[in-house]
């Protein structure tokens, strides 16, 4: 059978109290309906049905590379009245799959259970069993256990709120039943909407059996209303990230205290300290130690290199077993070769830093090639701009450069060349050659200094 899926995405979302569409509200750096359409995009064969309404302009946009179906919901008068709007778009043989923007932890393992239960003439439903069921629909069963309806909590029986068995809000309904059962819908309720949930009690008058699948936690069909239910499922999510990287090896000395804004992928052995933040693609090696409050985004780090407290790492390549921190800071095109060394307040910036070379305290290193074995002292930068373009400076093997030295680009300092402290180099330097770039020293005796009048 083919497969639709429609994600619901047209609500406002009044209680978040932002300009912002609720569905674009982020967890763990990315908008909730992504996640939801990220989900989806699993399901063999899904084709996919985003439907839009307040700002749908801008969820349409953020939404653009799923290449998803975008049917718009101006006026919404409920859930059916959604999956109306969709009908025409559907696929004559198969199912619609039902998702909402807002409930975005929901898990592919959970969605391919129900599809494995589908079929021509089943409708299959998400519910779970809550303590607390306020606010929910009820699953209403038989004496046979059947079930054949869905009530919301306004229109309830005093029976009827004692069940504790509750509607999701997803469905996967047989397509050939289902525009049949859209266009029977009524709004004749408390809401006065069009709700979805009528369709089951469509189905059981019809014969068509419905199967109930449960999700396995409630995190996982939890949706968001308002920013402190957002701030609830940021730390579900994770908290599953974090039970990930513990089951694959690594050791977080605080789980609690982690953020992955993306895919952070870690070897054998790994340690890291608390208040840490992953962005982008991040890979760890081997035996890597990340300290307190280290940001790392789009980068890749090797074996045994040690990240001291307050590091910020950015679209860079680190080596294997290099020392970088604390307070340091390497920005886009870094590259570091093994056994380098950054040390603290150190900022780079499309450096290439050789094997085993050293940029210990306070510099800056940007548009620079350097090779192995260099010794940068305290206080170095590379003038690398000069109001309108970017220059290179290239240091080669085992170069030493003396501390508060500026490099001015393009520049050259040949092998083994020192460069002494203090020196601002303008030219090339060969290999093995002493640089001393400074103003001459002057001295006066008995010079008095100037006292303050009294």
């Amino acid at each position: 059978m083919t497969l639709d899926v429609a994600i619901l995405a047209a609500g406002k979302g009044s209680r978040m109290k932002s300009n912002l569409p609720k569905v674009l509200h982020k967890i763990a750096g990315t908008p909730m309906v992504q996640h939801v359409l990220n989900t989806a995009k699993e399901l063999p064969g899904a084709k996919l049905h985003l439907i839009v309404g307040h700002e749908g302009e801008k969820v349409s946009a953020e939404c653009q590379n799923f290449s998803a179906n975008i049917v718009w919901q101006d006026n919404p008068q409920g859930t059916g009245d959604a999956l109306r709007r969709v009908a025409p778009h559907l696929q004559v043989h198969g199912s619609t799959l039902t998702l909402y923007g807002d409930v975005p932890l929901i898990q592919a393992s959970t969605l391919n259970a129900m599809t494995a239960l589908s079929s021509p003439n089943s409708l299959v439903l998400l519910t779970i069993k809550l303590e607390n069921p306020m606010g929910y629909g009820r699953i209403v069963r038989n004496d046979q256990g059947q079930v054949i309806a869905i009530t919301e909590q306004k229109d309830a029986s005093a029976k009827e709120l004692l069940i504790n068995e509750v509607n999701t809000g997803i469905l996967l309904a047989p397509n050939k039943h289902l525009q049949k059962w859209l266009a029977a819908l009524s709004n004749n309720n408390a809401q006065g909407e069009y709700y979805l949930t009528d369709i089951i009690a469509m189905a059981a008058q019809d014969g068509v059996e419905i199967v109930t699948v449960h999700p396995e936690n409630e995190a996982e069909v939890s949706g968001v209303n308002d920013r402190i239910q957002l701030a609830a499922l940021e730390r579900e999510w994770q908290q599953q990230q974090a039970r990930v990287l513990m089951e694959n090896g690594a050791s977080l000395l605080d789980p609690t205290r982690i953020d992955i804004r993306g895919e952070l992928s870690t070897g054998q052995d790994v340690v890291i300290d608390i208040n840490c933040i992953f962005e982008g693609k991040v890979v760890l090696g081997d035996n890597v130690e990340i300290g307190a409050n280290c940001h790392l985004k789009d980068c890749q780090i090797g074996d045994g290199t040690i990240l001291k407290s307050h590091t910020l790492i950015e679209d860079s390549v680190i080596g294997k077993h290099c020392d970088i921190g604390p307070f340091a800071r390497l920005r886009p095109g870094t590259q570091l070769a093994d056994k380098a060394k950054i040390g603290n307040f150190v900022e780079t910036k499309k450096a290439i830093i050789g094997e085993g070379s050293k940029v210990n305290h306070l510099s800056y290193i940007g548009d620079t090639r350097m090779g192995a074995g260099v010794n940068v002292g305290a206080g170095t930068i590379t003038c690398n701009y000069d109001g309108m373009h970017k220059h290179l400076t290239q240091v080669a093997d085992n170069v030493f450069i003396g501390s508060n030295s500026s490099l001015v680009a393009p520049v050259r300092i040949g092998e083994g060349a020192t460069v002494a402290a203090g020196s601002t180099v303008t030219r090339d330097v060969e290999a093995n050659q002493l640089v001393l770039a400074r103003s001459r020293q002057t001295q006066k005796d008995n010079w008095v200094r100037a006292a303050k009048k009294s």
